[in-house]
């Protein structure tokens, strides 16, 4: 009992919170640090797998996702859909999943041929420091020794659904968690709290990523790590619950201890959102009808018939599709100046680990108080105008160092200040629309945005002979249109949240 005191007046020194709100809180912050420490172990494995095949597949790679995330994100609908499972426990079996998968994963890489390595690990490690000498950056310009047709089909086969099952277990996995959170949280809790849980995804990536530059020599072995690291996000998410066991008390640091919120599990469907007294809006009805074949589509259905849902979508898409230009960019880039392949797992590992540590500080520092002061609109339209920037600074500068800074302040701001603005957007839904509808357009329209950015870079990339470096000039109207969708859409969720208050007052 006193190291649960000590924990929650810590909690509450950091981040202004209602002592009822603090078991969630806790729980939703551990559980996206044990889901981004699986992610970003197994993050180099993936892109050095992916490079292997060769760069000019990598467009393929992300269309190829597309069709594996059509088929996911229905049946993660249809999970949350069945009468007889409880959101939290859909929550727990859809983690699960993806540990046991890995496992899978691991199997059957052992399984598959390894590839040709430099004559030593020494050699490797060496390698990794040596830059290439020309400036000119191009889809060609990797390793001439890696490529499709240097491999067997069965060494082909695992490297593409590896590729792609982790790009499924990232969508997934962080969607149908933050549904979850945003149904626990009403906007005005989520305003507060947001921050200090997406530092937990951070610390998560910090961790996974320095976990995974140290041991790059277990290669396939982390996968196993990464399992039980998926296993504990499973156990975190029983804890995501709402705790009516108290009444909202008013902001203040905390000076007592919680009581006894064994209850809460029980009642959850009735119970008031974390932050407000208030029961759920009859907005929001929970089927308790046997779910029939049709509503794995009740995402999809649920989009089209919201214009609000559709202007989310599109902000998405926009996203999407300038994230994944940059990441091929990126590769590129990283793939021409590192020739060891333990060399570029050690190198985006470290910048993984370097962007953490800056979104870390702005998570606990300034999220709760530029969303709560600026507001969800000046929020989502941060990462537009840095990626603005970001495309033009590749064109005029296509060196590693200049990937290494764009990285930094894409992934600070979006994950700072754009990320919990996102989510803010899905507080003022009904809670179908929450389970449902959300997790297709976490899933479904970023892997769309992703195959018409795969698409784009592989037009692009014939047209220009193969120089992709000044490519990212193409991408800059798609900005525009990203910056002006998140002006309008901000717009909307202020005035949605506004009459949220009001009816419930």
């Amino acid at each position: 009992m006193a190291g649960r005191f000590r924990l929650d007046v810590v909690v509450s020194a950091i981040v202004t919170v209602h002592p009822h709100e603090i078991p969630a809180l806790l729980h939703s912050s551990s559980c996206f640090f044990f889901i981004l420490s699986a992610y970003f172990v197994v993050l180099p494995l993936r892109d050095e797998g992916a490079i292997s095949l060769g760069l000019s597949k990598l467009p393929g790679l992300f269309v190829g996702s597309l069709f594996l995330t059509l088929i996911a994100a229905p049946l993660s609908t249809l999970i949350f859909s069945l009468p007889n499972l409880s959101k939290s426990k859909a929550l727990v079996i859809i983690h699960r999943f993806f540990s046991l998968s890995l496992v899978l994963c691991f199997l059957l890489w052992r399984a598959s041929p390894t590839e040709s390595m430099p004559s030593s690990s020494k050699d490797a490690v060496d390698s990794a420091s040596g830059l290439t000498k020309d400036p000119k950056l191009g889809i060609n310009g990797a390793n001439p020794a890696t490529g499709w047709d240097n491999h067997g089909w069965f060494y082909i086969s695992v490297r593409v659904g590896f590729f792609l099952w982790v790009a499924l277990l990232n969508l997934v996995a962080i969607s149908s968690t933050w549904a979850r959170i945003i149904d626990v949280m009403d906007n005005e809790s989520g305003a507060r709290l947001f921050g200090f849980v997406g530092a937990g995804a951070t610390l998560g990536q910090l961790f996974g990523s320095v976990f995974a530059a140290a041991t790059a020599w277990m290669g396939p072995y982390l996968l196993l790590f990464a399992a039980l690291l998926m296993e504990f996000a499973a156990q975190s998410s029983k804890g995501i619950t709402n705790d009516f066991s108290q009444s909202s008390e008013e902001l203040s640091p905390l000076r007592r201890t919680d009581n006894d919120h064994q209850s809460e599990r029980k009642q959850e469907a009735s119970s008031p959102k974390v932050g407000s007294p208030k029961a759920a809006s009859p907005k929001s009805p929970i089927s308790t009808t046997r779910p029939q074949l049709w509503a794995i589509l009740d995402g999809m259905r649920l989009i089209l018939a919201s214009p609000y849902l559709l202007l989310v979508s599109l902000f998405l898409w926009l996203g999407a599709v300038i994230s994944s230009f940059f990441y091929f960019q990126k590769v590129n880039i990283i793939a021409t100046t590192i020739t060891s392949s333990i060399g570029r797992r050690r190198l985006f590992a470290q910048i993984n680990s370097f962007v953490a540590v800056f979104i870390l500080i702005g998570q606990l520092t300034l999220t709760g108080r530029i969303l709560t002061i600026a507001g969800v609109t000046v929020a989502i339209s941060a990462s537009p105008f840095v990626a603005l920037g970001n495309l033009v600074a590749i064109a005029i500068w296509p060196t590693w160092v200049t990937i290494a800074v764009s990285e930094t302040l894409r992934k600070v701001t979006t994950y700072v200040v754009t990320r919990p603005g996102r989510e803010l957007l899905f507080t003022v839904v009904s809670q179908d629309e929450k389970y449902k509808a959300k997790v297709c357009i976490d899933v479904i329209v970023q892997r769309l945005g992703d195959a018409a950015a795969a698409g784009l870079f592989e037009v692009l990339t014939i047209a220009l002979g193969g120089q992709t470096s000044t490519a990212s000039l193409y991408a800059l109207p798609v900005c525009f249109i990203w910056i002006v969708t998140a002006f309008f859409l901000g717009r909307r969720q202020e005035q949605l949240a506004k009459l949220q208050v009001g009816s419930s007052s």
